[in-house]
């Protein structure tokens, strides 16, 4: 089969998307794994398919799957490409959309200076735990941006363990449904660095959910002060959270890359 795709990242967090309006997505999990493939595929960290929505009161769908095939409930990053893409692709001239995700309501908005801004909704109230890892006590803050982060502050984010660790708090039992785990390094109260394990993916750029999960986790333990500049591999994101159960709003670039035709198999 011929798939019509767009290559597309947001701080170095890379995606292909997919238009689904017009028709039914029925890909299964490995050819989605296989259009991830860096080698045999596209290559991405995840795949974003648009679709009409499921309510009257949503602009659009919105679906995010993992590199490995598995479907996730939320990508901050991927949002904000999202709103770029429908544009771009004549979808719509709202600036400002409401978009149907497996973790809930988004509200995107496309900003003058061309980054896009997304109120990602309420985050879980954060929970301070201590997990046994790898033969290792380590202290995570576990909170929900729609989906699960579990955050540490290092020292420093260049040594941190991501790779070594961050596959076995991914998979930990404490987490049934899996879970990304982040590692933030506090440079003052308005200046964050992070990296991200995330499931599904492993180590990616950037991860939008993961700063803000960090930022409220910084935030709820008194380190930080919003908003907050999250400094990723991949770019810089802009995070605010005035705390409470006030939503956490992230803003930063989303970038076409290229785009193109795939031969996939059936």
């Amino acid at each position: 089969m011929r798939l019509d795709f767009t290559k597309m990242q947001g701080a170095g967090n890379d995606f292909v998307v997919l238009d689904c309006t017009a028709g039914q997505f029925e890909l299964s999990r490995n050819q989605l794994k296989r259009i991830a493939d860096r080698h045999f595929g596209v290559g991405c960290d995840q795949i974003l398919v648009v679709e009409k929505p499921r309510h009257g009161d949503a602009d659009f769908g919105y679906r995010i799957f993992n590199a490995d095939g598995g479907e996730v409930e939320q990508c901050g990053n991927g949002a904000r490409c999202f709103v770029k893409f429908v544009h771009a692709r004549g979808l719509t001239d709202k600036k400002r959309l409401r978009v149907e995700t497996l973790g809930g309501m988004i509200e995107p908005r496309l900003e003058p200076d061309g980054e896009v801004s997304v109120d990602m909704g309420k985050p879980s109230r954060p929970v301070i735990e201590r997990l046994n890892v790898n033969g290792r006590a380590i202290e995570v803050s576990i909170v929900s941006i729609g989906n699960p982060h579990a955050v540490q502050v290092v020292p420093d984010v260049a040594s941190a363990p991501v790779t070594a660790q961050g596959p076995s708090i991914e998979t930990h039992p404490r987490f049934p449904d899996r879970v990304n785990a982040g590692y933030m390094q506090v440079l003052d109260r308005h200046d964050i660095a992070l990296r991200v394990w995330e499931r599904g993916a492993g180590e990616t750029l950037a991860c939008g959910t993961g700063a803000c999960a960090a930022v409220v986790a910084g935030i709820s333990r008194n380190l930080l002060d919003s908003p907050v500049t999250v400094q990723t591999r991949g770019g810089t994101l802009t995070i605010a959270w005035p705390g409470g159960d006030n939503a956490v709003v992230m803003k930063g670039p989303a970038v076409m890359v290229f785009e193109g035709t795939l031969e996939l198999e059936e």
